[in-house]
């Protein structure tokens, strides 16, 4: 009987690691010294304040013993990813990104692609917002069209912080939406969102296109009015007030996502380690609270699906910004 039951409980554990491998795996490694969350930006932008909120809930919550944020911007942030690629194969770099990985690559900005690197995860969605000052005469995304579709050069839009990049993307998709060249659209890019804000503010421009929480809360003050957000449908919470795209009759549904991802190289025991940290990461208190204060919907994909994920996006990218006259590949 002492026989049967060891053979049983080898047989138990066996099936275990069948049925999750990915947790033998990451048991099998884990950092021996610092991380380092590399952002691509400026510290202040939504990468940056996405690592730092990661880096001190590692720290808080002890799934990672040590790490820090180590800003590398520039170059629509291939300085910083080529900064990660220095680094091949050692896991103890990871490094935010987002749709314009892959823009990148296709106006030929750069060489490297998604397939460069190592996809950890996409950790949260963000969408992209147009606003206007709350005395501006356009009121209404209705208002907007028919001034555009009157005149397409009648009307600024300005975006942080490249052109290419999700907040251009969705004007583009709302442009050719309602019959509109998206070349044609007078666009203006600032080198941030503080100046881009400040120029709505200040009346130099007529909408801003941006994430919803550089204007959400300016709408609840009084400063400023939301017209439009790109989401499929009205989000829950918050943002349940903001109309979409899609409900006022143009087709623009489009949202930037933001993640993770490592050199390339990980072996399979590293990309388990990360899974595990970053599942558990995304079931904190603090990270739910924080990514709602954001408004950040906090859906995430680990490495498996975000690798199928990319896939799906670059095609999608490829698109879009071929009808912005920007493809190179």
């Amino acid at each position: 009987m002492r026989f049967i039951r060891i053979v049983c409980g080898l047989a138990a554990g066996c099936a275990a690691l069948v049925v999750n491998p990915g947790l033998a795996l990451a048991q099998q490694w884990k950092p021996g010294k610092p991380v380092e969350l590399v952002v691509g930006s400026a510290p202040g932008g939504s990468p940056d304040v996405m690592a730092r909120l990661v880096q001190s809930i590692f720290q808080s919550s002890g799934l990672v013993a040590s790490s820090a944020v180590v800003n590398k911007p520039g170059g629509a942030n291939t300085v910083g990813w080529a900064y990660l690629n220095q680094h091949a194969g050692d896991a103890h770099f990871i490094a935010t990104y987002s749709p314009t990985l892959l823009a990148n690559r296709i106006m030929g900005t750069t060489q490297l692609n998604y397939t460069d690197f190592t996809p950890l995860n996409i950790l949260a969605r963000e969408y992209v917002v147009f606003g206007v000052r709350p005395d501006s005469p356009i009121t209404s995304l209705k208002e907007l069209s028919a001034r555009l579709k009157n005149d397409p050069t009648s009307v600024s839009f300005a975006f942080a912080t490249a052109r290419g990049n999700h907040n251009h993307v969705v004007l583009g998709m709302y442009l050719k939406s309602i019959g509109l060249d998206p070349k044609v659209a007078k666009a203006v890019v600032y080198p941030g969102g503080g100046p881009a804000l400040t120029a709505l503010l200040g009346g130099h421009i007529d909408v801003y296109v941006a994430s919803p929480r550089s204007l959400f809360p300016l709408q609840k003050e009084g400063r400023a009015r939301v017209l439009a957000m790109s989401s499929a449908q009205r989000e829950a919470g918050a943002l349940a007030e903001l109309a979409t795209f899609r409900e006022q009759g143009s087709e623009a549904v489009f949202f930037t996502w933001r993640g993770f991802m490592g050199p390339k190289g990980l072996k399979l025991a590293e990309i388990a380690f990360w899974d595990t940290v970053f599942d558990k990461l995304a079931q904190t208190d603090e990270w739910k609270q924080d990514t709602e204060k954001q408004f950040w919907n906090a859906e995430y994909l680990l490495s498996a699906a975000t690798r199928k994920h990319l896939d799906r996006e670059n095609e999608v990218m490829k698109a879009i910004l071929a009808d912005l006259g920007l493809a190179k590949q």
